[in-house]
């Protein structure tokens, strides 16, 4: 290493890295409605406000799971984490995001788009990094025209909302 090398860039790169994944295992949760892995993104006692919504992270998973079963799917595009390391163990973390809610059938104002980012606070705990403290800031959203839908062959896979996903798959 050169002179003054202490490892502080790699030890960043590997905590952007280590919340980034905590992130994509969140939407991936979401969309399979795998509360347990919710759960699993956020520090016990944590809080998240979502839109109206505001609460801990047990009762966030009790209302988003009333919320998700409205839809047949929803789909979860992040991008542009920025991650802010305020100290070795805690960051800053803003996460731009695209949702797509959809529902076949009866309820057409479900059918929706959504731009999003989450302000996050995330803590290292016991060398685990978790959402400690979760807003979600709503940036635009439209409603999705059902009309424009492509029908998927009986034949094609599609993604399912629960174990039988193929992301389970052995």
């Amino acid at each position: 290493m050169p002179d003054g090398a202490d490892g502080g860039a790699l030890d960043r790169l590997v905590a952007e890295s280590e919340i980034r994944a905590v992130l994509l295992r969140y939407v991936r949760g979401i969309d399979r409605l795998d509360l347990d892995l919710v759960r699993s993104c956020y520090h016990p006692g944590a809080t998240d406000e979502h839109g109206s919504w505001s609460g801990t992270v047990d009762e966030f998973c009790v209302w988003v799971d009333r919320i998700l079963r409205r839809y047949d799917s929803t789909f979860h595009l992040l991008g542009n984490p920025l991650v802010e390391l305020d100290t070795p163990d805690r960051a800053r973390v803003e996460t731009y995001g695209i949702s797509f809610h959809r529902t076949a059938g009866g309820a057409p104002h479900l059918n929706l788009a959504t731009g999003f980012r989450y302000v996050d606070r995330f803590e290292r705990r016991d060398g685990e990094w978790r959402i400690a403290r979760r807003v979600a800031v709503t940036e635009w959203s439209r409603r999705d025209d059902e009309s424009g839908w492509w029908p998927f062959p009986d034949t094609m896979r599609t993604g399912q909302r629960d174990r039988t996903d193929a992301v389970y798959d052995d």
